[in-house]
């Protein structure tokens, strides 16, 4: 039997004081009463209200939220002003969030309204090629949702990837003349790939996610831009049957999931992506000298100056520093080159005289580092100062079993990583070395290891640390 009637708006609701005490401070302290007047909401407002206090159900949408979130402040339940905003977050859209934030805005709803910035920062990409909502953010906003996309700990991950030739740094033969695969390994080859994420503090390797089928993990290129990471062209299927790809996929850690983008204008392999100034770059590529750009706001790719002649098309590494895009490698010599956005030009700088293989190039500040790898002299490591445009020798270490490998940079550490290992090379400021003890590498990867950087929302490191 309910033992309350509650009038509202020239109508009656029945309850149980117990029931809507528990809940609301409001109803607690009027519990000797039997009859109770409402007044500061709505009949329709108070039935949504008391529903989800006997239910824990919140009946809301964009047309009663900002009703229902007043009403609960009225009758004081905290929980369901939680509740509604939780509610709404289930319910943004691209479409709808613009216009959730300004009802938020005007209502002075802040819960809601950091809701609505938490989504576009969530799913930055598509708020930020649409005008309708990007176009009419202010400055200060887009900073905010970008800034909110960026904040967290940079976690390094690997991504398991096929590699079309033996050694990294020598030029490779064409497609047709790569080494021969067993009927065993090209089935190997064809399962999922796998991506890892490193927990420094457990010193091990946990799966992040499956890179999708369509992905032609062979001679891919691959880079982040924004907290997403992409991956675009490679090769299809193996031998004479290997078709290269014009793909290009993008990655979501927040939301968990793979999209597709603009394919490039030109299907490549063995190409180097990076990102620059809120741009992709897809340079080069088997037989390709030419170099497109990607303007995320547009999803559009345009060409822009090709490398200059006598360049190399494949064994190269390449980086970004200071705003400025870096190409180095070839097989004779090394030289390095710097793309003048501005200018749409490229410039040559001075080359460094080594003859070893480079295993890749990273920036630091205001220097490249680049990691050579020489079975009888180990790794060195040469830096170039992009200020003063002066090669100098940086490390070393030590001849032993050191593969090819590749670099990420995490704060003032860049990790050397292969499938054997993982070395650390410390930066400071006077000093740079490689420490001592290797880490772990990534349990039972197949292929070669590419590794990245990208910022984890909290529950992911949740997951990782519980295991899951």
């Amino acid at each position: 039997e309910t033992d309350l009637v509650i009038e509202v708006g020239g109508q009656t609701i029945k309850a149980h004081k117990a029931v809507l005490a528990e809940k609301s401070d409001y109803f607690k302290a009027r519990q000797s009463r039997n009859i109770l007047k409402v007044k500061g909401v709505t009949y329709k407002t108070l039935s949504t209200l008391v529903d989800y206090i006997y239910t824990s159900q919140m009946n809301v949408s964009k047309d009663n939220v900002v009703d229902v979130i007043t009403g609960a402040k009225v009758i004081q339940v905290p929980c369901a002003v939680q509740a509604a905003v939780d509610s709404m977050a289930t319910q943004l859209t691209a479409a709808n969030c613009y216009e959730i934030l300004s009802i938020a805005k005007k209502q002075r709803l802040n819960e809601l309204k950091e809701t609505a910035y938490a989504f576009m920062s969530d799913n930055f990409l598509q708020i930020f090629k649409d005008p309708a909502v990007y176009g009419r953010l202010t400055g200060s906003e887009r900073d905010l949702i970008l800034r909110k996309r960026m904040d967290g700990r940079k976690t390094l991950m690997v991504a398991e990837i096929n590699d079309v030739f033996d050694r990294v740094g020598s030029r490779p033969p064409s497609r047709c003349g790569s080494r021969p695969q067993s009927p065993l390994s090209v089935g190997s080859l064809e399962e999922s790939h796998m991506i890892y994420s490193f927990n420094e503090a457990e010193d091990d390797w946990r799966p992040l996610t499956s890179l999708p089928e369509d992905i032609s993990t062979k001679g891919c290129g691959i880079c982040t831009m924004y907290n997403y990471l992409f991956v675009a062209g490679g090769i299809k299927g193996y031998g004479d049957k290997g078709k290269v790809s014009d793909r290009v996929f993008c990655y979501n850690p927040v939301t968990n999931h793979w999209a597709e983008v603009k394919p490039l204008n030109q299907a490549r392999a063995q190409l180097k992506l990076v990102s620059m100034d809120g741009h992709l770059y897809a340079i080069g590529g088997e037989c390709l000298f030419t170099v497109e750009k990607y303007d995320p706001r547009t999803d559009r790719w345009t060409n822009v100056a090709p490398l200059p002649k006598g360049a190399f098309a494949v064994a190269h590494e390449a980086t970004t520093c200071s705003g400025e895009l870096y190409v180095s490698g070839g097989s004779l010599f090394y030289r390095l080159l710097k793309y003048d956005a501005r200018r749409d030009e490229w410039q040559e700088c001075p080359y460094n005289n080594s003859r070893k293989k480079s295993s890749d190039m990273v920036a630091f500040k205001s220097f490249l580092y680049r990691f050579d790898v020489d079975r009888e002299e180990g790794i060195t490591v040469v830096k170039y100062n992009t200020i003063v445009k002066m090669w100098q020798d940086c490390a070393s270490q030590k001849p032993g079993n050191h593969s090819p490998f590749r670099c990420a940079v995490v704060g003032n550490r860049i990790y050397c990583v292969n499938k054997s290992k993982t070395l650390k090379f410390v930066v400071e400021d006077e000093d740079a070395y490689f420490h001592q003890e290797p880490l772990v590498a990534p349990l039972e990867t197949k292929g070669v290891l590419f590794p990245f950087v990208l910022t984890l929302p909290e529950t992911s490191d949740k997951a990782q640390q519980s295991g899951t």
